[in-house]
C-alpha cells in the first residue's frame, strides 16, 4: 500500500477533496496531498494542502514543507527555474528544510559552471596570447623565456 498520494488539480474538478479522498482513507493511504496551484479560490481551498489519515479520518495539517516522519522526507513549494522559466513546482526537503536538488536544476547549475569555467579559461587564454604579442613586440621570444 502506498504511504503518500499526490493529487495535482487540473481545470477540470476531479473529485479530489471528496471522492477520492474516500477512496484513499478507505484504502489506509497515510498522506494525501492535493497540490492545486491554479483554481484553489474556485475549489474554495489552499493551494497546497497535506493531509494525514488518523483514526480512519484525514486531518488537515499545517506548515510548509511539511514533514512526514515515516516517509523520511518533506515535501512544498517552491519558486524555481526550469527550462529558463521561473514557476512554482513541488519539491522534496530533507529534515532541516533544505530542498533536494532537482535533476534539471543540477544539471542546469552544473551547465552554468561548465559554462563560467569556460569563459574563465578562455579569458586567460586571450591574456596570455596578448602577452606573447607584447613580449614578440618587444624583441623576446615567448617560447624561450629565461626559467628563473
Amino acid at each position: 500500500m502506498p504511504i503518500v498520494a499526490l493529487e495535482m488539480v487540473s481545470h477540470k474538478p476531479g473529485g479530489e477533496y471528496d471522492e477520492k479522498m474516500s477512496i484513499y482513507a478507505g484504502l489506509g493511504v497515510l498522506y494525501y496531498i492535493i497540490y492545486n496551484p491554479e483554481f484553489w479560490r474556485r475549489d474554495r481551498h489552499q493551494p497546497f494542502e497535506v493531509y494525514k489519515l488518523i483514526d480512519g479520518q484525514y486531518r488537515q495539517q499545517i506548515g510548509e514543507p511539511y514533514w512526514m516522519p515515516e516517509v523520511g522526507l518533506g515535501i512544498g513549494r517552491s519558486q524555481q527555474v526550469i527550462g529558463g522559466i521561473e514557476q512554482e513546482i513541488l519539491v522534496w526537503y530533507d529534515e532541516s528544510g533544505n530542498v533536494y536538488p532537482l535533476p534539471d536544476a543540477a544539471a542546469g547549475q552544473m551547465r552554468e559552471q561548465l559554462r563560467v569555467e569556460r569563459q574563465r579559461a578562455e579569458v586567460q587564454q586571450q591574456r596570455a596570447e596578448r602577452l606573447a604579442e607584447y613580449l614578440r613586440s618587444q624583441g623576446i621570444d615567448p617560447d624561450n623565456l629565461p626559467k628563473s
